[in-house]
This record gives structure tokens, sequence and C-alpha cells, in this order.
């Protein structure tokens, strides 16, 4: 494939040598780069691929597309551009033959819910016989085959290529996870989408966007890009719900369990052995638990609406799902009466406080709450503190303990989080570092018909310690916690 034929459409500021010079790959980390490639200099959040020019073009490359004009001539194909990151997006999508255009792709963006309402509409169009795609935070899929994801949404030139597998592999629908970095960065750039779904916004990533304003925003880009052929569906419970519709072209809709909305729930019975809703004027029961569930459960059949599907089809497919891994998972204790264990991947002050409360409102009178939880290293610090207070507020146990703290020391994490406890959280709270020991410890304490939360890493089997991913699943730890006590 020709340079040429990648910068289709892209508008260039300045060009030297022939933009027919014959391209292997697309690149943009200059140690992938190999003879016959075309390196894309991307300015990221932690360090500027241009000045890895010189790299790249010892490696092999044969054409460079750029944008900082203080680049010196090469001897190789150069062309210069307002936004590479952007170009970047757009050459993948020629280079892959714009699979998404052959796709009806989904995007759910938003602070939680992400991940389950995804992985819902996943399931819903494979059991009603469609071949799908999933990409996420938790796994890609290509119909029944599982593809390990690192990103919440993966960079430009690997989704498009995920794409055309999807395509080659027959898949009619795709749902994405779309991560506000993501927007950000211009990873979802040649993308194009058939829908946008909004779950929520509340604290989290300031550590990257600074403000929440900022932060708001760049989820609201993606609605702002939309095409006018696409559908946008946001919460209107939400308070930022209606700010994403706000310059969006694609035909508006809105879903919710309070304001009067295009799709509308109600819970009917909300307890731990799951919901039972009026959605859309029909009752349906499912397992899953819990407010911000029937939240995920609304916004899916609002898409399956939106996408032409049959209600009745719909409706009797929705009560048999049963969400995300590591997503509220619910153990039951071996010995203990009416001890369970929940594992979830709450990890910002929202989403422990409506985990939280919900546990409150579904646990019998006599239930103790016992909580363990951590904070991420390298990430917002602003939030830690909160976290802890939120935790505290509901608990009747609080464990603070190791999350991922990559490479940040944490014991320094930790005084993080205690900083933001009054007098009578300290009391009730305990710091245990290591993670197993935590979970050990909170297993230890319940009693029977008492609840163990175990907080922050949901699905993820691993723990990120000074760059180093060490086994590690608070399911299966706390499953054997259960079995040994």
């Amino acid at each position: 494939m020709t340079l040429e034929h990648l910068l289709k459409n892209v508008h260039l500021l300045d060009t030297h040598g022939s933009l027919a010079v014959e391209i292997g790959s697309i690149r943009f980390d200059s140690r992938a780069v190999q003879p016959g490639d075309v390196f894309v200099a991307v300015r990221g959040a932690q360090v500027d691929g241009h000045q890895f020019v010189d790299a790249a073009i010892q490696n092999g490359a044969v054409a460079l597309v750029y944008e900082n004009d203080t680049i010196a001539q090469t001897d190789i194909v150069s062309v210069r551009v307002a936004d590479a990151a952007e170009v970047l997006g757009q050459m993948a999508a020629q280079y892959y033959q714009n699979p998404s255009e052959h796709l009806t792709l989904v995007g759910v963006t938003g602070t939680n819910g992400k991940t389950t309402t995804a992985t819902l509409l996943w399931q819903l169009f494979t059991r009603l016989g469609h071949p799908c795609g999933l990409i996420g935070t938790v796994e890609n899929r290509i119909g029944a085959r599982i593809i390990a994801s690192t990103h919440t949404t993966p960079d430009a030139v690997s989704l498009h290529g995920l794409l055309q597998d999807m395509v080659t592999a027959g898949c009619r629908y795709v749902f994405m996870e779309v991560s506000s970095h993501a927007v950000h960065q211009r990873r979802i750039a040649g993308a194009t989408f058939a829908g946008g779904v909004f779950s929520n916004l509340t604290h989290d990533h300031l550590d990257y966007h600074h403000t929440f304003a900022e932060y708001r925003d760049a989820k609201k880009q993606f609605f702002d890009e939309l095409p006018k052929s696409a559908f946008a569906l946001t919460n209107i419970d939400d308070r930022n719900g209606a700010i994403m519709l706000q310059n969006t072209k694609a035909t508006k809709s809105t879903y919710g369990l309070k304001k009067s909305a295009d799709y509308k729930a109600k819970i009917i019975e909300n307890s731990l052995e799951g919901l039972h809703l009026e959605l859309d004027g029909a009752a349906i029961h499912t397992r899953m638990i819990g407010e911000f569930n029937a939240y995920n459960l609304t916004a899916t059949y609002a898409v399956a609406m939106l996408l032409g599907v049959d209600k009745m089809a719909a409706l009797t497919v929705i009560s048999n799902l049963s969400g995300a891994e590591g997503r509220f998972e619910y153990l039951i204790h071996p010995t203990k009466p009416g001890c369970i264990g929940i594992v979830d991947y709450a990890h910002t002050p929202d989403a422990l406080d409506k985990v939280l409360e919900t546990i409150a409102k579904l646990k019998k009178k006599s239930s103790r709450v016992i909580t363990v939880a951590g904070a991420g290293g390298d990430r917002d610090k602003t939030k830690r503190p909160v976290m802890a207070r939120v935790c505290a507020l509901w608990s009747d146990h609080l464990i603070l303990t190791s999350d991922n703290p990559r490479k940040e020391d944490p014991a320094a994490i930790l005084k993080d989080m205690e900083a933001g406890l009054d007098t009578d959280g300290r009391k009730k709270t305990i710091v245990i570092q290591d993670r197993e020991q935590a979970i050990k410890t909170a297993e230890r304490l319940a009693g029977a018909n008492d609840v163990i939360l175990v907080a922050g890493k949901g699905h993820e089997k691993y723990q990120d310690i000074q760059g180093v991913k060490y086994p590690f699943d608070d399911k299966l730890v706390l499953l054997r916690m259960m079995r040994e006590g």
C-alpha cells in the first residue's frame, strides 16, 4: 500500500519526496519500526514521538508523518500534518480497509458502567444469534474467541486491526468501551460509530485531565463527533447527561430511572436475589443486583431498541444476562451461614458509594459490612482520601490495603487514604499493606450473615508493583480464605 493511499482525505501541510512510496506497516513506536514502515511521530502523554525520528529512520522507516515544524529535513519521504494522532487513526483505518464502515459499532463511555453495559450488549446480541465483537477493560472478544485486553480502549492501529479481524470473522455488531483517555489521545480516530452511550460522570482521572471540566469535555467530544446517521443515548438522571447531547449531530435519546426518559425503568424490588424491574412497561426479573445495574440493563435495552431488535425478544434475553467479571461478583461462604463475599472493580469514590449503598440496602439488619479497599499508584491522588471516607461511612470494619501501587510507595498511598478519615472512621479502620493478609483478616473478622467487600481490582489477575505484574486474583484469594476459614 502506498503512503498516498494511506493519507487519502488527510489535509497535508507540507510534503517532501514522493507519496507513491510503498509502505509495509504503520508504526508510532520507533522501537517497533522495521524496514519499509512509516513512522508517525505522535505527541503522547508521557513522551513526544518527534524525539525518536532518528531512531525510526535508523530502524528502516521509509516515510515519516509528523506535526512539529522544527523537525530537520530528512532523506526519507516526510509529511507534516496538523494533528499526527488524528492522522494515525485515519491512516490505520485506510490500512485495514475501513473496517468500522462494515460493522455496527457502538461505543459506551462514562466513569462507571462502561464494562458492564458493553458486556451486556455483547451477551444480548450474541444470544439473539448475531456474531459480535467486544472491546473493553476485561477482555476483547471476536465471537467466542477471547483476546487479552491491555487498555480500556486500544491504540488506533491495534483498534482498526482488531475491527478488521472482526469483519473477517463475520461479526455484525461490535460493542466497545470508549475511555476519556482514548478520546483525548485520538485512539478512536478513523472509526465510524453507529451509536454512543453515556452512563454517568463522577470524580476520576483528574491526574490526567487536571480538572473535572476537562474530563467531562473529553467524554462530550465523543458525542460531538458522532455522525448524523448515529444515535446518541444518554443517562438523563446524571447531571451531565444532557450536556453530552448539546452539540451532537446524532439522533438524541435518553434513558433513566427517575426523570422522564425515552426508555424508562422502575425498580419494583431490589434484593440479594436480584432485581425486579418494570422496563419500558414490561416486568422482568434478573439475577443482577443493585440500582447501578438497573441503569446498565436499561441502557442495554435502549440500545437494542435503537438498533431495531424486537422488544419481547430483547426483554426475554435481558432477564437472563449475567454482567461482567469482577463487577459485584457474589460468593457464598461455605462454613459461615449467611456470610457472603462481594468482589467489585469499584475504584472511584462514586463507584464505592454505589456498591456500599447497595449492600447497605440489601443486607440483613444484623449484618456487618467489612470492606477491603486501596487506591492505585501513579493515578489521581485527590480521590484517595475521599475513597477512604466513603468506605468508612458505609462499613463496620474497614481494612485499607495496597491496590496496584505501580511505581509509588504503597505506604504513602495508604497515608493519603487515611487523611480522609475522621475520628469515628479511624476507630473502625486498620491498615494492612499486604493485600492477601488484608483479605485474610477480613474473612477472619466476618461472622454469620456478614458481608465482605473486596473492592478496587475486580477482574484483574495481577498486582502491579514497581513495574512488575505479580499474579493476584481477589476472587480466588477470597474463595481460598473462605475455604480455609
